[in-house]
Formats: structure tokens, sequence, C-alpha cells
């Protein structure tokens, strides 16, 4: 597939039995955060910090191409019928070249949310609006 203009983040998360191949001109939350529960005895300055594990964040993929929107339309019927498909990948910042720049690797990432393009006889765009999954990670 000939790169989108504009588009410098080719995303790949793949499941069991789908996956979100393409490339996206906007990608948010490439990020971590750990919740940690806070303690303090009483008659100390000092709190003591007990790891509750990674808190889940939220990656948000904007105006884009599907390589094959099958995968991802199987991705959210099954999420719709109660099944657990989490995704595994990466998403690769490339330049206007297309020289990889940076990578990222996303692990136990799920679908939310998928919009596809407003459908208008006047307009010839078919991008995908928006993706938003959750994940346990990108670093």
């Amino acid at each position: 597939m000939d790169a989108l203009s504009g588009a410098y983040f080719d995303v790949s998360l793949i499941g069991a039995s789908g996956g979100l191949v393409g490339q996206f001109m906007g990608v948010e939350g490439l990020g971590m955060e750990v919740d940690y529960q806070v303690y303090t005895e009483g008659g100390s300055n000092y709190p003591r910090f007990f790891y509750n594990g990674p808190k889940p964040g939220q990656l948000v993929l904007t105006h884009g191409t599907v390589r094959n929107s099958a995968m991802a339309s199987v991705i959210m019927i099954a999420t719709l019928s109660g099944m657990d498909m989490p995704l595994a990948g990466t998403i690769i910042l490339r330049n206007s070249f297309g020289e990889t720049e940076r990578v990222w690797s996303v692990v136990g990432a799920h679908m939310v949310k998928y919009i596809g393009p407003k459908l208008d006889s006047n307009n010839a765009d078919l991008f995908v609006e928006k993706v938003v999954l959750i994940h346990n990670g990108c670093y």
C-alpha cells in the first residue's frame, strides 16, 4: 500500500482472529501510568508506597486508513459479543521521507471505539476518523 500523504504513523496491532493495520495521521496516549497506594503510619512524616500495578491507558488513533477493514470489524463484532480480544503490536513514527524515527510496542490493547468515515456523496474521503483502545502499556 502506498503511503498516505501526511500519515506518519504505521500501526500494526494483531490479535487472535483479527487486527488493526493501517496508517494514521495522529496518535495520542503513548505512555504508561502506574498506580500506588500511599500509606502513612501515625507519627511518621515519610509515607510508604505500595505498588498496585499499571493503570490502563487510552490510545487514540485519528484520521487514517485501515488496510483490511474486515479485520477491524471482526475485532468489534467479537468485542460486542463479549469475547476478550487483546491486541499487541507496534506503532512506528516515520518522517516525511518514510524513514523510521521511533517505534513503540503496545501490549494488551482492547478496542473501545471505532468511528468510520462520514459518508457524503460530495466527499470521497474514506478515512477512519478515530479508533480508541485501552492498553496496558506503550513503551
